[in-house]
């Protein structure tokens, strides 16, 4: 689809629609963080936090999701928390975005998905926590996220923490790599690994101010260079759980995964949900701030662009 003929199927939220005909900063944020991330009523509260930080810092949020058939962009108050209520809420990625519009179903819309809908209506930038990517075991699996091949193709600048830390965070590199897609660490020379501000892994590319992004957006748009940019930015220190930490963790909720077969797009919510427990709290904590973190510095690149 392209914007015209997506037209029918997409409402945009009257802040954002103003935003948008004004050339005033947009940032699009995602909806399985709402509907399949985290438990209610913590996922409802965070998306209004968040929100709430990008329009503090001068830009306007806009929350994307499927209700009942229709392209959101941007939701109303009543409309998140509906979302966030939702207990049979699809998860939509680039290959069923289409079905659940035919169907007249809901869904929070993955990065990939995010990615597609900011772009039919010209939003440049967004937030989220941390990209899918290369699971461990894909070389049996072949579970590679949808995510890396949307930012090869779609132009959006992606500000996430990272990939989630349950990943192979080294092949999803090697493939960002093929694929063409630059990843920038945020100030930040060492890649980022969601919950942990280090991974054994140099980020491949370093800026240091929003500006610095933004030009670097333009730049590429300018030489027709196509896709998206992942911007890497580590979480705050003070909300970080160490990487040798995590690390037991994950692979408690990893062993979990494969006693119970669980396979697909239901690996990734199994796996932060029993993480979630393994941590007692804490890992929750952390996705919230580092959400909120990538939320403002979207907010600082959009108002650069």
């Amino acid at each position: 689809m392209n914007p015209e003929t997506a037209h029918p199927f997409i409402d945009v939220h009257a802040p954002v629609a103003r935003a948008l005909a004004a050339g005033q900063p947009v940032v699009a944020l995602e909806s399985t963080i709402i509907t399949h991330g985290m438990p209610y009523p913590d996922n409802g509260s965070m998306a209004a936090d968040v929100e709430k930080i990008i329009s503090d810092g001068g830009a306007v949020p806009a929350t994307i999701a499927v209700v009942g058939g229709r392209i959101k962009i941007g939701l109303s108050d009543g409309e998140r928390e509906s979302l966030a209520m939702t207990g049979d809420a699809m998860k939509l990625s680039r290959a069923d975005l289409g079905f659940a519009v035919a169907q007249g179903r809901t869904g929070g819309t993955t990065v990939a998905a995010t990615m597609i809908a900011a772009h039919m209506v010209g939003i440049k930038v967004f937030a989220t926590g941390g990209i899918g990517g290369v699971h461990k075991g894909a070389e049996k699996s072949f579970d590679i996220s949808a995510d890396l091949d949307e930012l090869a193709r779609t132009p959006v600048i992606v500000v996430s923490a990272g990939a989630k830390a349950i990943l192979d965070i080294e092949k999803t590199l090697e493939v960002l790599e093929t694929r063409g897609v630059p990843v920038v660490g945020a100030g930040c020379e060492t890649m980022p690994a969601f919950w942990s501000r280090q991974s054994p892994f140099r980020a491949p590319l370093t800026l240091h101010k929003p500006e610095e992004i933004a030009h670097f957006f333009r730049t590429r748009a300018a030489l027709g260079l196509n896709g998206g940019i992942l911007i890497a930015n580590p979480v705050p220190e003070s909300h970080e759980i160490p990487a040798e930490e995590m690390a037991g963790y994950i692979e408690a909720a990893q062993k979990a995964a494969e006693a119970l077969n669980v396979t697909g797009k239901a690996v990734t919510p199994f796996l932060l949900s029993k993480i979630l427990e393994l941590t007692s709290g804490r890992s929750l904590k952390t996705n919230i701030a580092l959400v909120e973190n990538n939320a403002r510095l979207a907010a600082r690149i959009a108002k650069a662009l």
